[in-house]
């Protein structure tokens, strides 16, 4: 889905309109991972959740050896022998020798069975080699507890034809969380004093004041007025010529001509496309182990004020900075380059570049990127997903996992190995293309000179 509206050049709209935009992608979101199957109960009674101890106990010995010893032939797509082990469900269904788990007897469990390599056992599983001691201990104290697992219940498994993401079944009360919802026009609430409204989100503000049996603040008076606009729009105080300016203009729209003025000024891009560098950690330096510059970033920060400045669409504004580089204008060199230096938002930041290992280095970068991009367009903690689904958002582990396999496919940097260096072609090509104009003008006036 495409959103249309452009970065505003109004505080109250800015506000209004970035609260939308998250409350949009966040019922995207919901909309696309939050589909979830009716629970069948084996127990009449509630059952309890699991304790934190034990979904701990799951996370740190459990996950990561069914994920290293098991669920390479046993998973979702490759269910060998029908049995799938990345999901509590698909232990409980079983394959096709049956269920995995024995809820009524879990130490005649078909699992407990398959890792003893016992003598009568009907297979000896992991074929590669036996579990450790250590490790067949671990499980057959988490199959002895009912297999914890996050989001489910104990005595509780899930219908078979069960949907969406059985590996984290979302609580009702996680789907019905304010930010997952689809945004609703609401009623403008009634209010007595109606001649100091001007716009609907005047009826919301006058109604809470109301409330709470109290009033608007007086009208304030000029001097003070264009002094709020344009410190808020510009940062800086106005000059005594714009005072008089604005004190003799007795016309009804003085105050509208006024934000217009700032909001043409370049002063308003720096004002407000702070903020956004701000969430998007823009730094001139790597800020890490080793706090190299980055030689190039101002071109980036500049990219944002002029975004600002220009009123470009958000969604335009978020395709590019995520995938400018596959973005080329044929029509127009000019913002092709502009749409690859909009990708500084993902090669700038923090990044170890002194790590000895390049597979995690490559990671860890890839993590960094995806984590700032949750924080700053969603306002969601994707990197918790990294090592397991998330405690409280709906973002999975398979999600997290989605996401860097694009990011693993992006260069950002030339070499992972110590001490890496960025991937700067794009902004060489940016600084050859300004040289190149250069040039030509000094060109054409020579040329004119010989002219004259």
């Amino acid at each position: 889905m495409s959103l249309t509206f452009p970065i505003p050049k109004n505080v109250l709209a800015c506000i209004v309109k970035f609260n939308f935009t998250l409350c949009l992608c966040f019922s995207l979101l919901s909309h696309s991972s939050l589909a979830m199957g009716e629970e069948k109960e084996i127990s009449e009674s509630q059952p309890e959740e699991f304790s934190a101890t034990q979904i701990e106990f799951f996370e740190k010995e459990i996950r990561p050896l069914l994920i290293e010893r098991c669920q390479e032939c046993h998973n979702q797509e490759t269910s060998e022998g029908g049995l799938d082990l990345s999901s509590r469900i698909g232990i409980i269904k079983g394959g096709d020798s049956g269920t995995a788990f024995a809820h009524e007897k879990p130490a005649e469990s078909l699992l407990l069975e398959v890792i003893s390599y016992k003598p009568d056992a009907i297979v000896e599983m992991p074929p590669d080699g036996r579990l450790t001691p250590e490790e067949v201990a671990a499980i057959s104290k988490w199959v002895s507890e009912g297999l914890p697992w996050p989001g489910a219940q104990p005595g509780v498994m899930q219908a078979e034809d069960a949907a969406g993401n059985p590996d984290f079944p979302f609580s009702e009360e996680q789907q019905n969380y304010w930010s997952f919802q689809v945004p609703q026009k609401p009623e403008l609430p009634a209010v007595k004093q109606q001649d100091w409204i001007r716009s609907e989100i005047d009826h919301f503000i006058l109604s809470q004041l109301e409330s709470n049996e109290m009033v608007p603040a007086a009208k304030a008076d000029k001097l003070t007025l264009i002094r709020r606009a344009t410190f808020d729009l510009t940062g800086l105080p106005p000059t005594p010529e714009e005072i008089q300016a604005f004190m003799v203009d007795e016309s009804e729209d003085a105050f509208a001509k006024v934000i217009d003025r700032l909001l043409e000024t370049k002063a308003y891009g720096e004002r407000w496309g702070r903020h956004w560098l701000d969430v998007a950690r823009y730094a001139d330096t790597n800020g890490m182990d080793e706090n190299l510059s980055y030689a190039h970033a101002h071109l980036y920060r500049n990219y944002v004020i002029n975004a600002f400045n220009k009123d470009k669409p958000y969604d335009q504004f978020l395709h590019e900075q995520l995938a400018g580089d596959l973005m080329p204008d044929p029509e127009n060199e000019q913002n092709t380059i502009e749409r690859q230096i909009a990708t500084g938002f993902l090669a700038i930041g923090p990044k170890m570049l002194a790590e000895d290992d390049p597979v995690k280095m490559h990671m860890d970068i890839i993590d960094e990127q995806l984590d700032t991009t949750g924080k700053t367009i969603l306002g969601m903690t994707l990197g918790c997903a990294r090592c397991h689904d998330h405690k409280f958002d709906p973002i999975s582990t398979k999600d997290y996992y989605s996401l860097a396999g694009i990011l693993k496919s992006t260069k950002t940097m030339e070499t992972y190995t110590v001490v890496a260096h960025w991937f700067e072609a794009l902004w060489r090509r940016r600084l050859e293309f300004q040289n190149g104009m250069i040039m030509k003008r000094t060109g054409i006036r020579n040329r004119l000179k010989l002219m004259d």
